[in-house]
């Protein structure tokens, strides 16, 4: 069977987002987040197009053109939202034979945490609108898109965290879950990482918050250099469990330690989840999250370098997606070719 899981940076038709409204948990900073969307629009539309889904058409629209984007990149679909966490309401593109298959994973506010009720079926909304072009199936088994990493050659990366999460899915113990992988998505080897954790993270610890795989068997992960960081000792094991793996052809992996950023809290002096590994790969870019943190967030933007040559490294300031408690690659989902018309 001829089932994969494409890589993230190969080829895509565009990104899905979601327009951030009254409804959703941003209402009360608004003003602060949509500038946020903007640029990441705007920038991704210089390589590739948006799908936004909103509410209101018209509204999104008004505000997208008074920022100065260019809306022939940009095609906005009325659809109810209880937030903006397209990466993990998205669908998932798998390859089947070469054909691109949209799955439909359900999303359950990771682990029962939060309604998604208008999320989860998202998906299925913008395939009855005709604007994802493959089939949808739709999956009995809970999976958000940042609990994944993939080569695009069968090796899936994640945590034990979330993917063993009591409500996700209970009924299924690791070896279920890995023949689950295998059988939906490709999956040939799973690697677990079983530490590493981001203070005010809401997902039970997304690999996409932690450590991705970048091109030519290399894994870019969030480092943690101070002692007396609450993030230290488990970042230090996770970084311990990332030298023993290996590539697909036995060597082992080229590991590029991302900086710290600077810790950063909300009004209630709660720890904020900042990580620089919230990157998102587009054609010919990467579109890096920064934290008005001058000195990491250009250290953290030169690491981006060596793993990605030829592509355009972007540092968008996403300081307040923290507030929420996500990041950059939280709110998109890359399509690739072949998913959108």
């Amino acid at each position: 069977m001829n089932l994969r899981l494409p890589a993230e940076w190969e080829i895509q038709d565009g990104v899905l987002m979601a327009w951030p409204h009254e409804g959703t948990d941003w209402a009360y900073m608004l003003d602060d987040v949509r500038p946020v969307f903007v640029e990441i629009i705007k920038n991704i539309t210089r390589f590739e197009r948006v799908i936004l889904t909103a509410p209101n058409v018209s509204s999104a629209s008004e505000y997208l053109i008074k920022y100065g984007i260019n809306l022939d990149k940009v095609k906005i679909c009325e659809v109810q939202n209880n937030d903006t966490w397209a990466r993990d309401f998205g669908p998932v593109t798998v390859f089947f034979n070469n054909k691109p298959t949209l799955l439909d994973f359900g999303f359950n506010g990771w682990g029962l945490k939060f309604p998604a009720n208008l999320d989860n079926i998202i998906s299925k909304r913008l395939k009855q609108l005709g604007v994802l072009l493959p089939k949808l199936n739709t999956i009995g088994f809970i999976l958000e898109g940042g609990s994944i990493e993939s080569d695009g050659l069968g090796t899936i990366l994640t945590t034990a965290e979330c993917l063993l999460s009591p409500n996700r899915n209970p009924q299924l113990n690791r070896g279920e879950i890995e023949q689950a992988l295998s059988s939906l998505v490709g999956a040939k080897r799973v690697l677990w990482l079983n530490n590493g954790f981001l203070a005010g993270d809401d997902t039970d610890s997304h690999i996409d918050t932690l450590a991705r795989i970048c091109p030519d068997n290399t894994i870019i992960y969030q480092a943690c250099d101070n002692p007396l960081d609450e993030h230290f000792e488990s970042l230090k094991l996770m970084e311990s469990e990332l030298k023993e793996f290996t590539a697909p052809d036995g060597t082992y992996y080229r590991l590029i330690p991302l900086p710290w950023p600077k810790a950063r809290f909300d009004e209630q002096a709660h720890r904020l989840p900042a990580t620089y590994a919230n990157f998102l790969i587009i054609n010919g870019a990467v579109l890096v999250p920064t934290y008005q943190d001058p000195e990491n967030d250009q250290k953290a933007l030169e690491c981006f370098k060596p793993a990605f040559p030829g592509r355009e490294i972007i540092g968008i300031d996403c300081l307040p997606l923290l507030e929420q408690h996500g990041s950059l690659h939280c709110i998109t989902m890359q399509l690739p070719q072949g998913v959108i018309g």
